[in-house]
């Protein structure tokens, strides 16, 4: 059951889950997007009076946090990614966070496929064997290595990207006040962890176009997603609470500019130029 998303943060809207809540509905899953936590204490309250299941998908929340918790601690369990694309990476891969003590076993049967291994290597039975279903989710030590650099270097990779966001923030503040754009919101009591940086073109300008022409000047701006609900599996699979007008006008009007670890002021510099040129030609 999809549910739309607050116009401030893009993510989605508390409110709206009440509604959405059906006698089939097992679990809330928020997504902390842009790394940008949700709303996590009227999420958890909504959980606790429906007996319901948290499932953060903190997939581009490393180091973010809600209040002062890290995003996938907060609720029942929390996933991560390590994918290519995000601020702390393997290639691919991830983890979840298990935050209630009765799903542990359950967890480490899945990844031990499907067997009781884990319990076995810490000495609690005396041989290991088939437990229920799973599959082979563990990295292999040279993908673990190469992330555990960067784990312990996870303050510093943030500390960059942070400068980069701050940067494009600033640079961008004549073009929002001049041009009507939307950038990122971030409330007073989070945290970001700096994954991404966008900008919501003004209605009436064709973004298609804009991704066009700073292609052309050789910038790497991309739209990002195609709404899950209006996706052929989303279609499928998948129903939706009310009208999804924010998810939808916002997903037709986002640009994404390229951020990474190192990227340079000039370079930033000429992305929002080209960004600028971009829109005017429009």
């Amino acid at each position: 059951m999809f549910v739309d998303i607050r116009p401030d943060t893009l993510n989605l809207d508390e409110t709206k889950i009440g509604d959405a809540i059906t006698q089939k509905t097992k679990a809330i899953v928020p997504v902390h997007y842009a790394g940008v936590s949700c709303e996590m204490d009227e999420i958890m309250a909504i959980a606790a009076r429906n007996s319901l299941a948290v499932v953060e998908d903190a997939a581009q929340g490393v180091m973010s946090s809600y209040r002062g918790k890290m995003l996938g601690s907060i609720g029942d369990f929390g996933a991560y990614s390590f994918h290519e694309t995000k601020n702390i990476i393997s290639g691919e891969g991830g983890s979840l966070l298990v935050n209630r003590e009765e799903s542990l076993n359950d967890a480490e049967i899945i990844r031990e496929k499907g067997t009781d291994r884990s319990q076995f290597l810490r000495g609690e039975r005396d041989k290991y064997s088939w437990q229920d279903h799973g599959s082979s989710y563990l990295p292999g030590e040279l993908i673990a290595a190469f992330l555990w650099g960067q784990m312990r270097r996870a303050d510093e990779i943030t500390s960059m990207r942070m400068e980069a966001w701050e940067r494009y923030d600033e640079l961008l503040g004549p073009l929002k006040a001049s041009l009507d754009c939307q950038t990122p919101t971030i409330p007073a009591h989070v945290q970001h962890n700096a994954h991404m940086y966008y900008v919501i073109l003004p209605r009436g300008v064709d973004r298609d176009s804009v991704l066009k022409y700073m292609r052309e000047q050789k910038v790497g701006a991309i739209f990002h997603y195609v709404p899950l609900h209006s996706a052929p599996a989303g279609r499928r699979f998948g129903r939706q609470s009310g009208e999804l007008e924010n998810t939808d006008d916002l997903a037709s009007r986002i640009v994404r500019l390229p951020l990474w670890c190192g990227i340079s002021e000039s370079q930033q510099c000429y992305v929002v130029d080209s960004l600028k040129a971009a829109i005017n030609a429009d």
